[in-house]
């Protein structure tokens, strides 16, 4: 974990001329700790770094223990719901093999998952069907991922199980989601933001 650690640190380091951060970064074990200990939810941005043409969050997501999620059925139309712009495909391709559902797709940013405990099923790919857009004030667009999609997707799928030290890097726009965990897994994530789009210079109240 230490040394997971003082690995994205040297990721927030910054030594070029036009980045607006001049000096490293550190997020210690115990401060992610802290914030797993008594932070609510699952997912939790620790810091947004300014690094001068984008920036760059660090989060810590904790996932407890689920049942394989059953396929979703892209080809008909959820049930319509206040207030919820709708995204991805309006319908199934016809022969598309239905895939899970929950998953999620960022607009602007990438993720880079790193294992730290437990470990699950993640699965990426196919394309998201009649699916939520994230709204303009929710906590996922402003501090977490920026502008989203999130639903049930159809198509090709890759499965692969992730366990403590393992590395996913997941490209902007792919849906992603986790499945089959047994007991419980925890990663940290990276996320560059190439657009800014997340809250400017933003840290986890758990950290000031």
């Amino acid at each position: 974990m230490d040394k997971i650690l003082t690995g994205l640190a040297a990721l927030l380091f910054v030594s070029t001329a036009a980045s607006a951060q001049r000096a490293a970064v550190d997020i210690t074990n115990a401060q992610v700790q802290e914030v797993l200990k008594q932070g609510t939810g699952i997912d939790h941005t620790l810091k947004v770094v300014d690094m001068g043409d984008y920036q760059l969050s660090v989060a810590v997501i904790h996932r407890g223990p689920s049942a394989p999620p059953a396929a979703g059925n892209g080809s008909r139309a959820a049930a319509p719901a206040a207030n919820v712009v709708r995204c991805g495909l309006t319908a199934a391709p016809a022969g598309a093999a239905p895939g899970p559902a929950g998953m999620i797709a960022h607009d602007d940013t990438a993720e880079t998952y790193i294992v730290i405990s437990g470990s699950g099923t993640l699965v990426t790919g196919g394309t998201i069907v009649n699916g939520s857009r994230s709204a303009p004030d929710s906590d996922v667009t402003r501090i977490l991922n920026g502008p989203s999609c999130s639903g049930a997707v159809v198509g090709d799928v890759v499965s692969r199980k992730m366990g403590v030290g393992d590395i996913s890097v997941i490209p902007a726009g792919l849906p992603h989601g986790w499945i089959g965990i047994d007991k419980e897994v925890t990663y940290l994530s990276v996320r560059p933001d190439p657009k800014k789009v997340l809250a400017h210079d933003y840290v986890n109240p758990l950290l000031k």
